[in-house]
């Protein structure tokens, strides 16, 4: 097995990853699986493998990912930013181009609770005069 160059974790809603960069020719594997089993978007994949772009390291790392919660926008977004991460740890002059396309910063968005008293987070129960 390769030796890992650097490790991080992403969160995005509420999917977490763990990441492992390891010295290799640019593949990926998300839960020991291939990313187009695990994740079938196109569009997901290449804004989860955005940061390697970003840094033009594509060919130099592989990705090993272990992601769990939420669904696959939530997976692949938790996937991106534990990769930026991580490539931060393993070279910080890729810490200002990343953090301006944006793959530094966790995403905040969560889903809003529900309140008491109402069927959802905002819907409230038809309204009756009489």
């Amino acid at each position: 097995m390769a030796e890992i160059i650097s490790s991080a974790t992403g969160r995005r809603k509420t999917a977490v990853a763990r990441v492992n960069l390891l010295a290799g020719s640019g593949k990926a594997q998300i839960n020991r699986k291939e990313p187009e089993v695990h994740i079938p978007s196109e569009a997901l994949r290449s804004y989860m493998l955005q940061p390697l772009k970003i840094a033009g390291v594509e060919e130099k790392y592989d990705v090993q990912a272990f992601v769990k919660g939420g669904g696959i926008t939530g997976q692949s977004g938790a996937i991106r930013h534990a990769i930026a991460r991580a490539l931060c740890a393993a070279d910080d002059s890729l810490r200002a181009p990343l953090k301006a396309a944006g793959c530094m910063t966790r995403d905040p968005r969560m889903k809003e609770r529900k309140k008491p008293g109402q069927p959802g987070a905002r819907r409230r129960f038809q309204f009756s005069k009489r």
